[in-house]
């Protein structure tokens, strides 16, 4: 089955991190370290999507109850990717429900924004994600966009996994993962060409 359709971005660590979960597992303290280095920037980056500059402290109080249901895992690698970020997921809503706050969504924007970009639009959004910037973009997407584009791109899930911690069918997860991408590559590329103003991308028609 050759590798199509996921660029190079999925973790090529897996192996080395499902290793680590297992001997954590058995008390190995320098593991869970190892396994905490592997997984803990990408979740950082999705929850940065989700809460922003709370992100910290949502991913201490996941590595908490992590640390606390290790023994409860099974599954490999990409499984523990899964498994932590729907941990870090049910942590990040209850923060929000505390807080009261949504994510904000420009919902209203977001019709304006809908620009085509240039060709190679999903790659170049993909290679952007890593910046704050483009975090802050994911932030303004709709909430099932932006969780899509994050637990695919961010923390590297494949469609199934990102799925199943969505609660949603692959299916949906995919169009939702597709749109935010789409509308993303609309907004970098529509800012490397108006870089004054990215505050009013709606209204450079």
């Amino acid at each position: 089955m050759g590798h199509g359709g996921e660029p190079r971005r999925a973790p090529a660590y897996d192996g080395e991190l499902g290793a680590a979960v297992a001997r954590a597992q058995e008390g190995d303290e320098a593991a869970f370290a190892v396994a905490y280095r592997l997984v803990q920037p990408g979740l950082l980056g999705y929850l940065r999507g989700l809460v922003g500059d709370d992100a910290e402290d949502v991913a201490s109080d996941a590595w908490l109850e992590i640390a606390r249901d290790l023994g409860r895992f099974r599954g490999d690698g990409a499984g523990f990717r899964g498994w932590t970020a729907t941990i870090a997921r049910h942590r990040a809503l209850d923060h929000l429900r505390r807080r009261r706050a949504r994510p904000r969504a420009a919902t209203l924007e977001q019709d304006v924004l809908e620009l085509p970009g240039p060709q190679s639009t999903h790659e170049q959004a993909l290679e952007a994600m890593s910046t704050e910037r483009a975090l802050d973009l994911v932030r303004g997407l709709p909430r099932d966009q932006a969780e899509a584009v994050l637990l695919r791109v961010v923390v590297g899930l494949d469609g199934p996994a990102a799925a199943r911690v969505l609660g949603k069918r692959p299916g949906a997860v995919r169009t939702a993962a597709y749109r935010g991408l789409k509308r993303l590559a609309g907004q970098v590329g529509a800012e490397s060409v108006t870089d004054e103003a990215p505050r009013t991308l709606g209204e450079s028609t």
